[in-house]
């Protein structure tokens, strides 16, 4: 008998994929298939994320929604994934007891077995350990004939930024062959994916063998963009302490991989840098920046920013909005610290208020977005080479592409046939969060 599946995610692209891959194991071996709502459902998944301030209590929160659907439906099971749960463990299920399985990144693959022991002995099942790669083994091989898709290369993280959870999250840098990587590339390209984004938390650390020997991204995006089909490549989120020159020098010389990279900096303040761990000074970051822009001048890129870290000062924070100035970023993510369970950043000191902590972030967004909106400006008048992902969200009578550069364009067409082609887009009209134009004859 056919089962209803609703999966919600929280949080990063990798999560995104792993949610993918529930989807898929769970119509696979346990003939599910995806719920249109929540209340549909036979099995709820919630796909966790613990970056964010309060990512535990929104987890409640959802959970004891999820609970008045469970009080109608005695049958339903509600299960918690990600990093949260990984974090958590059995927590979860002794403050919430609605829930009936507890799973960690590591251990997605496990879930149909999970949910099968849960069904047949009613007893609660809770596995968050560290089977490194075991998961790859079990997902199914197929494509989704999305124009774009995530393939992950690497999972965890060894470099322990102060402020940073991840590591104790999902475990050590552990990274696929790339025989492995490129099999899976291969099926999303046989299947129509035209498009293909390297996933990782600390992607250019990938030391994946090949045959045999221990390899790098670089040498990994140059045998994607030898498979059949694949047209284009991305790949996130990068480190600047391990951005090698091969990965600089990949630039020129395979066109598939797209001018954009997110170039997480976090801070401009090179005191606040060495506070979080970075392993990087501004003079390195720049540096990088400038030697990426030589081998491919129309490079975008993008960023993460914390402002307000423990100690912080208004110098310090002058020194990142000089470097935002300096480097002019495209688009990029900026939050005000919080502190996460077991990071060493936790225990230190911090006496910015939280008003300050609000004026410096308000500063600091209006300004990227002030630089964000002037880089789409000077794209009106050009024709950039867009590939086609889907109808736009909004409007059903527009298709949205994605720029080489990584802008959204949205255009008027009913034509779904261009869905995963790559085509020309006169651009027309720049909008705070995206750009509007006409396809060109």
């Amino acid at each position: 008998m056919t089962k209803k599946l609703f999966i919600k995610t929280h949080g990063c692209q990798m999560n995104e994929y792993d949610s993918a891959k529930m989807f898929d194991l769970l119509q696979e071996k346990e003939n599910f298939e995806m719920a249109e709502s929540e209340d549909q459902a036979d099995l709820l998944i919630l796909n966790t994320c613990s970056i964010r301030e309060k990512a535990q209590e929104k987890v409640f929160h959802q959970i004891g929604r999820w609970r008045k659907i469970k009080d109608k439906k005695p049958d339903l099971k509600i299960a918690i994934g990600g990093c949260v749960a990984s974090q958590e463990g059995d927590k979860i299920i002794k403050r919430a007891p609605a829930v009936d399985i507890v799973f960690g990144p590591q251990t997605l693959h496990k879930l149909p077995e999970l949910y099968n022991e849960k069904d047949k002995t009613n007893i609660n099942q809770v596995d968050i350990s560290f089977p490194k790669l075991e998961k790859f083994d079990h997902f199914p091989v197929q494509g989704t004939g999305e124009p774009s898709a995530f393939v992950s290369i690497i999972e965890g993280c060894n470099k322990y930024c102060s402020f940073c959870v991840v590591p104790k999250t999902r475990g050590h840098e552990v990274s696929r062959t790339i025989e492995d990587i490129l099999n899976e590339v291969s099926a999303l390209a046989d299947k129509g994916t035209r498009e293909i984004h390297l996933l990782g938390q600390n992607v250019n650390n990938f030391k994946g063998t090949y045959k045999g020997e221990k390899s790098s991204l670089a040498k990994l995006i140059e045998l994607t963009s030898k498979i059949e089909n694949i047209e284009r490549i991305r790949y996130t989120t990068s480190h600047p302490h391990e951005f090698k020159d091969d990965l600089v020098e990949v630039y020129d010389r395979v066109p598939e991989l797209v001018s954009h990279v997110h170039l997480p900096v976090q801070s401009g303040s090179d005191r606040i840098l060495e506070l979080m761990r970075r392993r990087y000074n501004v003079e390195k970051y720049l540096d990088l920046v400038e030697r990426i822009r030589t081998v491919r001048p129309s490079m975008s890129f993008s960023s993460d920013f914390i402002v307000g870290f423990p100690g912080e000062t208004k110098e310090d924070f002058m020194g990142t909005m000089d470097l935002i100035n300096e480097v002019k970023f495209d688009e990029s993510f900026s939050f005000i610290y919080s502190p996460r369970p077991n990071t060493t950043a936790s225990d230190m000191p911090d006496d910015v208020t939280q008003e300050e902590k609000k004026d410096r972030l308000n500063i600091l967004q209006n300004r990227l977005n002030q630089l964000s909106f002037g880089y789409s400006r000077k794209k009106v008048g050009s024709s950039q080479s867009c590939l086609v992902y889907g109808q736009s969200r909004r409007d059903p009578g527009q298709l949205q592409a994605r720029t080489i550069c990584n802008r959204i364009v949205n255009f008027p067409s009913n034509d779904v046939d261009l869905i995963g082609q790559i085509i020309n887009i006169q651009i027309n009209e720049a909008l705070p969060n995206c750009l509007r134009g006409n396809i060109q004859n």
